[in-house]
């Protein structure tokens, strides 16, 4: 049986127990609905109670793991979570409010200059800057796909910076620590020491967080459409994430 053939078919997870779990979550396609615009998504009073709720009930034991900066997650989540990991683990708050950053790759100005100057051709091309990478968005321009990978990877090529392929983005970055060393720092620290780590997310930048839980004994739970993964489970869409989540409390 082919690696496609094993993880296609993923089983809904079995619902959720607090008491031992440590939450791992995407917030874009996972908390969030994906947008059309990075910035079209706003806080939303069901998702903030509901972090808020898990928080205190898992004794802290939440992390919010995303490709967003940490401005952008607090923005949207209205600060009611303390341990994030920002733009794909580059810069990480820890539980006590301590933030932990990497430098800046110096060719990031000269990538961005040409998506931005990429951009150009369409209005609906978007880039996004976050001080330690840069994404050129193109849901709103798909047929520019091609090509922006194309751009993507040869920028990458020329200067070392890691390349991301997402959902209708392409982002360069700068090379550091991934979800996955996001997760296994918080897993090494109070207070999710020794519990079961579950990450939920949904695209290709999750994988390394499916592969940090399922090391440490925990399960990976992929978002969205079937495709082959490192998760064990799978639901459907944000909302079976925020009806699972709820059914919790």
């Amino acid at each position: 049986m082919t690696f496609e053939e094993l993880t296609i078919g993923l089983p809904a997870p079995k619902p959720l127990m607090l008491a031992d779990a440590a939450l791992f979550l995407d917030l874009d396609g996972t908390l969030a609905p994906i947008a059309s615009r990075p910035q079209d998504v706003r806080p939303e009073p069901r998702r903030t109670r509901l972090v808020e709720k898990l928080t205190r009930a898992m004794d802290g034991r939440l992390a919010v793991i995303s490709g967003r900066t940490l401005a952008d997650v607090d923005r949207i989540l209205e600060g009611r979570v303390v341990a994030v990991a920002a733009v794909h683990g580059l810069v990480r708050r820890e539980p006590d409010g301590t933030v932990h950053e990497a430098d800046p790759h110096p060719a990031l100005p000269a990538a961005a200059q040409r998506f931005r100057d990429f951009a150009s051709r369409d209005s609906g091309l978007i880039v996004e800057e976050k001080g330690l990478s840069v994404a050129l968005h193109y849901r709103l321009a798909r047929s520019h796909a091609g090509p922006a990978r194309l751009l993507a990877e040869e920028i990458a090529a020329g200067t070392g910076l890691t390349l991301q392929h997402g959902d209708m983005v392409e982002e360069l970055r700068t090379p550091g620590p991934t979800k996955g060393d996001s997760v296994g720092d918080f897993l090494g620290q109070a207070p999710f020491a020794a519990a079961k780590p579950i990450f939920i997310g949904d695209d290709a930048t999750d994988e390394h967080g499916f592969e940090a839980v399922a090391a440490a004994g925990g399960l990976g739970i992929l978002v969205g459409p079937p495709r082959p993964t490192a998760a064990r489970f799978r639901l459907a869409s944000v909302e079976q994430v925020l009806t699972w989540l709820e059914a919790a409390l």
